[in-house]
């Protein structure tokens, strides 16, 4: 059973249907009534996101290259692929925790995703393109919902959707789904650049700063 809800995430009401249509089923069908909940393997909600990145936006041809092979990396290797995924989510979770969204929903619908074939492979990819930028594009599917949830209660989240502007699902969704790509273009410069490591190194001595601060 598929269920247009519009503008919302929408778990509720699949259930809902879900639970007041399965009486019928087995009437018709016999045998044992069993589960009657939603997938969040939502692959009829869909979210494609691509950039254009030039060399010098990225510190140069050479770093630009090792770019694309890290991500070649994640296509040919599901051990890497499952940390370059990680690093995609690193973005999607936080904007969309920022935005009230059940971002457990959204993490579960992209790894399933993410495996759907029997193999795990990157949501995101970047290619090298004939004009020799950098071309990412990242498919995931992306339940969010811009009425009902906590944005009626929340006023961070308020905030955050009067920052936006965004009124549809679909336009939030698109949104999220940059983040994304964006967190894992960031990731993959470091990585090929200086090493994660420096930066995560970096982040460390600000929270001890702040700490010592207080």
């Amino acid at each position: 059973v598929y269920v247009d809800v519009g503008n919302a995430m929408g778990a509720n009401m699949v259930d809902t249907v879900a639970e007041a249509v399965a009486p019928s089923i087995h009437e018709l069908t016999g045998g044992q009534l069993g589960l009657r909940i939603l997938s969040n393997l939502a692959t009829r909600r869909l979210v494609n996101v691509t950039a254009k990145v030039t060399a010098d936006e990225v510190g140069g041809k050479e770093l630009l290259h090792a770019i694309y092979r890290a991500s070649r990396f994640a296509e040919l290797d599901p051990y890497r692929a499952v940390t370059h995924n990680k690093g995609i989510m690193n973005g999607i979770d936080a904007a969309a925790v920022a935005l009230g969204q059940d971002w457990r929903a959204i993490e579960a619908g992209a790894h399933g995703y993410a495996a759907i074939t029997g193999q795990i492979k990157p949501l995101a990819v970047w290619n090298l393109g004939e004009d020799g930028c950098l071309h990412g594009t990242i498919e995931l599917p992306m339940p969010v919902a811009t009425v009902g949830g906590i944005k009626k209660v929340h006023p961070g989240v308020q905030a955050a959707f009067e920052l936006l502007n965004v009124t549809s699902a679909q336009d939030l969704a698109i949104i999220i789904g940059a983040c994304g790509l964006a967190s894992n273009l960031a990731a993959l410069r470091a990585l090929a650049g200086e090493g994660i490591q420096k930066g995560h190194m970096r982040l460390h001595g600000r929270k001890h700063a702040n700490g010592n601060a207080q």
